[in-house]
C-alpha cells in the first residue's frame, strides 16, 4: 500500500476540483424529477463541470460512458446513463458525479427522492446520508480506518440494513482511485492509522435488505441481490491536524462535519 499525502496547499489546490463536482452534483439533483431521463441528468452534469473549467472524471475512465454513475432504486452503484431509463415518481436515484480541474480530482455522490416516496425508502435515505456523516466524523488524526467503517456499519445495521462490502471509499488526489480503500465496515481501533495529509471518499452504500449484490449484463451496474431499494451518499474529505476539511463542497452550502 502506497498512501501519497497531501500538502496544506495541495489540499487547498483540490478544493476547486471539490467545488466543481458538488456544484455539478446539486445542478442535477434539483433537475430529478419523474419523465426526466438518467441520460438528460448526465448531459447537466457535464454541462455544469465544463462551464466551470473542469474535466468529467468518470468519462472514459475504464471505459465508462458517462459524466456521472445514475444508479436506480435496487441499483448500488455505476449505472450507466441511458436515454432508456425514465425517472418515475417514487423512485430514488444515486447520482456519483466527479470533477477533474488542474489535475485534482473531486468525488461525490447523493441519493435523490423522485417525487414522493414511500415513509420505509425515506428512512433509508435518511439512516444512509447520517452514515455518511458518521463516517466523516471519525476522519480524524489518530483513529484509524476501521473506526470510519464502524460508525457506518454499527448505524447502518441498528437500522435493520445491509452495507455493501464490496464496494468500498477510497484514496484520491490526482487520481480517482488511490490507496488506501476504505470499508464501510469495520471493527474500532483496528486498520491503517489516519494522519494529516490524507485525502479520502467516503461513500457509504445502504441496502434495505441483504447486503448482497449482483452485478449487470452490461459489465458495470450493480444491484442488491433481493431487489430492495439501495441509497449511496459520498464526499471528499481532507485529514487535518484541525480534523475533517470536506473538499466536494460550495462555499456556504456545506454542513459542518
Amino acid at each position: 500500500m502506497s498512501v501519497k499525502l497531501k500538502s496544506p496547499a495541495q489540499i487547498e489546490a483540490m478544493k476547486e476540483a471539490g467545488r466543481v463536482s458538488a456544484l455539478a452534483l446539486r445542478e442535477v439533483g434539483a433537475a430529478v424529477e419523474p419523465g426526466i431521463t438518467t441520460l438528460e441528468l448526465d448531459a447537466i452534469a457535464e454541462a455544469a463541470i465544463r462551464r466551470e473549467g473542469g474535466i468529467p472524471a468518470f468519462k472514459g475512465y475504464g471505459g465508462f460512458p458517462g459524466s456521472i454513475c445514475a444508479s436506480v432504486n435496487d441499483a448500488i452503484v455505476h449505472g450507466i446513463p441511458s436515454r432508456k431509463v425514465k425517472l418515475r415518481e417514487g423512485d430514488i436515484i444515486s447520482i456519483d458525479t466527479g470533477a477533474i480541474v488542474d489535475g485534482w480530482v473531486g468525488d461525490n455522490a447523493w441519493t435523490y427522492p423522485v417525487g414522493e416516496v414511500p415513509p420505509e425508502v425515506q428512512r433509508l435515505l435518511e439512516v444512509g446520508e447520517r452514515c455518511m456523516w458518521e463516517g466523516l466524523a471519525q476522519a480524524c488524526p489518530k483513529k484509524r480506518l476501521g473506526d470510519i467503517g464502524h460508525a457506518v456499519q454499527s448505524l447502518a445495521e441498528a437500522c435493520g440494513y445491509g452495507v455493501v462490502r464490496e464496494y468500498v471509499g477510497h484514496g484520491i488526489g490526482r487520481d480517482m482511485h488511490e490507496d488506501p480503500n476504505v470499508p464501510n465496515f469495520g471493527r474500532r481501533h483496528t486498520g491503517l492509522k489516519l494522519v494529516p495529509g490524507m485525502v479520502l471518499a467516503i461513500e457509504p452504500m445502504i441496502n434495505m435488505g441483504t447486503r448482497k449484490t449482483k452485478a449487470g449484463s452490461d459489465g458495470w451496474l450493480v444491484s442488491t441481490a433481493d431487489g430492495k431499494p439501495s441509497v449511496h451518499f459520498e464526499k471528499t474529505v481532507a485529514i487535518t491536524e484541525d480534523g475533517p476539511v470536506i473538499l466536494t463542497t460550495e462555499e456556504g452550502r456545506e454542513r459542518p462535519v
